[in-house]
């Protein structure tokens, strides 16, 4: 039995997963900014659904440069780029002097979140040991989810700063963006990659520094072996026979978690609790409780995506949130207060299923030699999503009601539910090597 050096694998994990810090925090900062910045440029429900969307505009610019930079210099590379734009774009910001200026700026953070969130779980499910993958993945997840609670919790203390206030909640983001910066020249590089580019000695090393002689050994055989005669990678291999339908389950994954319509309520606490009345400062409360309870869930999921499984948590979500909606449909065409219960509901389901668990997913099923250009493809179908639904969310809460946009949201949850009772099959406990025979026929 391997003897695995944790603390070494769990601070390599953290610091790969400072980009899901940064990711929590320009996913989250726009729900407290977005009560200033409609007086500060007059928004309307098209310009509003925009100026959110344009970070996921962004990142699907960003999942492609990372897909590429990943498999052509490495995952390490990568991570430090999408530090630098993180870094630059929230000062840039704070600092926009128009509408335009600050939606260009955006959507530059965009292209860092997009790299983000592609290459740093990819990043650790290579590096980590098979049973501790799903908790290792996880630890991104839980970044995110501490970058928006921490977040919100400083944009409600800046509330009752002046109308400049939202300056001061983007600007701050170069702080946590300069911490990873200086982490990720301190990280190695993945073993997987390095033995890819044939530099076998360094891959070995890194190994060796994660579970010992005997692991290095094990584990270089079964990555030799999973490389074999796919050496030349391109975005056209993605699409092979044997390849395409692990591909096709990641992509449907990746849209469905934004599609199942969570994020409107992370993006947009703000217009859901005005519809019922909240004052502006109670709105600005709600987003601290929402992050709370999803950093609560999130870090339960990590405990229980190894032990349950990951087949088992995303059906649940799929199911509860279908049944939840339904109820918030129908307390929103109330306009009763205990919405905010049911909404904390749902974002706990999330938490502990759809929101972590597909990227675990994500992260493992794509075979070796194509993992960063199939990744890439399945998080750039992600955040095309993710503005999709943050794009319409104001629209069609203005056209046909709050209330109805929460029963399309159940009956999307619904199909979703079919989909993964039917296409996905359960990862726990098996190599990166051992889950290409499970998802790509032969």
């Amino acid at each position: 039995m391997p003897h695995f050096k944790t603390s070494y694998l769990l601070s390599i994990s953290f610091i790969s997963a400072l980009g899901g810090y940064l990711f929590g925090f320009d996913f989250a900062v726009i729900s407290g900014a977005l009560p200033f910045l409609r007086d500060q440029f007059g928004l309307n429900e098209y310009w509003e659904g925009f100026a959110t969307g344009s970070l996921a505009l962004g990142a699907i610019i960003g999942c492609l440069a990372a897909g590429r930079v990943a498999d052509k210099y490495g995952r390490r590379p990568g991570l430090f780029l999408a530090a630098l734009i993180f870094g630059v774009s929230s000062l840039a910001m704070a600092f926009a002097s128009g509408l335009g200026l600050f939606i260009t700026a955006r959507f530059v953070a965009g292209i860092g979140v997009g790299m983000a969130s592609l290459l740093s779980p990819m990043y650790i499910a290579e590096v980590s040991p098979a049973q501790y993958r799903g908790r290792m993945v996880s630890i991104n997840q839980l970044t995110i989810v501490l970058g928006i609670l921490i977040t919100n919790l400083i944009n409600y203390s800046l509330r009752n700063s002046g109308p400049d206030a939202w300056r001061w909640m983007f600007g701050l983001g170069a702080v946590p963006s300069a911490l990873f910066i200086i982490g990720v020249i301190w990280l190695p590089e993945s073993p997987r990659w390095l033995l890819k580019a044939g530099k076998e000695e360094k891959g070995r090393e890194v190994l060796k520094k994660i579970g010992g002689e005997d692991f290095s050994v094990s584990s270089m055989e079964l990555i030799k072996d999973s490389l074999k005669g796919n050496q030349k990678i391109s975005y056209k291999a993605v699409f092979e026979k044997a390849v395409f339908p692990a591909v096709l389950i990641g992509i449907v994954l990746a849209v469905f978690q934004q599609f199942c319509g969570i994020n409107v309520v992370f993006n947009y606490p703000s217009n859901i609790f005005a519809s019922i009345g909240a004052s502006k400062d109670d709105q600005l409360l709600q987003t601290v409780f929402i992050g709370g309870v999803n950093l609560f869930f999130t870090v339960l999921a990590m405990f229980l995506v190894d032990k349950i499984g990951r087949r088992p948590l995303m059906l649940f979500g799929a199911a509860a949130l279908a049944i939840l909606y339904v109820v918030i449909a129908q307390l929103l065409a109330v306009h009763s207060a205990l919405v905010g219960l049911f909404l904390l509901a749902a974002i706990g389901t999330y938490a502990i299923s759809l929101g972590p668990v597909t990227w675990v997913l994500i992260s493992e099923i794509f075979p070796n030699h194509v993992r960063g250009a199939a990744s890439s493809i399945a998080v750039l179908c992600l955040w095309a999503a993710y503005f999709i639904l943050t794009f319409t969310f104001p629209v069609l809460a203005k056209w046909i009601g709050m209330h109805n946009t929460f029963y399309l949201y159940s009956g999307i949850c619904m199909l979703g539910f079919l989909f993964i009772r039917t296409k996905v099959r359960e990862t726990k406990g098996k190599t990166l090597e051992e889950l290409e025979s499970v998802f790509t026929p032969h």
